[in-house]
């Protein structure tokens, strides 16, 4: 295939991806896929109402495969008259598609490692906050022509200490309801993408910061980063999370299909007056400020307390309003 996306879109910028490079994007594009679709299978091995992780790897490898397609069909750039010119080169291509990425699965790696913790879900969303931050930061610099676009990659790095700040120091001290072998691998997780997490920023630094690397040398830096930190970390994280008890992380829904543990267990109550509530909260929902377990009426949860009749008035006493 190569040369045949240049030559159906052809560049729009001096300084552009070469055949080599859209060949390296079909290659990484096609890994995308296939770990997509093995994600996908694996899913649906899962008992109902154990999903989630897998859900979300789903949605990260899902949107990536389609950035991958965007970019080795050189779609999805727009060209930027670089700061440094390199060689007689103006204008360089920025891939804005890549953002577009970013600004969804970033979010939701930091999300699928932060939910193996104890911390709140205001913890966990500010997180998440943090990382959409970092990646607008890095779109609005990358497309800034002069040099306040390092101004932008200034605010970026500072939500880049945030987000570590939570994965390495505020995340290890949270209570794992679902056992030290869960903290242990939170803990390599962690440092792992905090580690992957602080490549992308020199990557950007060589290539839409400060022009230094050709966009093809970019598109190979931040492919590598990006299967390292798509198929690689995501089927490593959950082949860990294989054999601990689902249960134990309090994320069960309640909801009709997620009946998986049976009738009867902490969490399935669907009796009269149950509503949709679970029947005992797991520790970790607990912990997350989610409300009061509900109480389930036919033994299918936990089992409602017994009305207490209020005192009949003694004989002969006489009422308020009796004349």
């Amino acid at each position: 295939m190569a040369g045949s996306s240049l030559d159906q879109n052809p560049p729009n910028a001096d300084r552009h991806i070469t055949p080599g490079g859209t060949d390296w994007l079909w290659a990484v594009f096609a890994i995308m896929v296939l770990s997509d679709l093995a994600m996908v299978f694996w899913t649906f091995t899962r008992p109902r109402g154990t999903r989630l992780f897998h859900q979300i790897a789903v949605i990260v490898l899902t949107t990536a495969s389609i950035a991958y397609f965007s970019m080795a069909s050189d779609l999805g750039a727009t060209p930027i008259t670089a700061e440094f010119s390199r060689g007689n080169t103006n204008t360089r291509q920025i891939w804005y598609v890549r953002y577009i990425q970013w600004f969804i699965t970033l979010p939701l790696l930091l999300l699928e490692l932060l939910l193996a913790t104890g911390l709140s879900l205001s913890d966990i969303f500010t997180t998440m906050f943090m990382a959409w931050v970092l990646v607008v930061c890095g779109l609005v610099g990358a497309l800034v022509s002069s040099t306040y676009k390092w101004g932008y990659f200034v605010l970026g790095c500072m939500t880049l200490f945030y987000i570590w700040y939570v994965l390495l120091g505020h995340g290890p001290r949270s209570t794992f309801a679902a056992g030290g072998v869960v903290r242990s691998g939170y803990i390599r997780s962690s440092g792992y993408l905090s580690l992957l997490l602080l490549l992308y920023p020199i990557a950007w630094g060589c290539s839409e910061g400060g022009n230094v690397i050709s966009p093809t040398r970019e598109m190979i830096w931040y492919g590598i980063l990006d299967l390292l930190a798509g198929p690689v970390f995501l089927f490593v994280l959950l082949w860990g999370l294989r054999s601990v008890e689902y249960g134990s992380f309090g994320l069960a829904s309640g909801k009709y299909t997620d009946t998986a543990y049976g009738r009867g267990a902490a969490g399935a109550g669907y009796g009269n007056g149950a509503g949709f509530g679970a029947g005992a909260a797991a520790p970790n929902m607990a912990a997350r400020g989610v409300g009061a377990p509900a109480v389930t009426g036919t033994g299918t949860g936990t089992a409602a307390p017994a009305a207490v009749p209020a005192a009949a008035p003694a004989a002969g006493a006489v009422g308020p309003n009796a004349v």
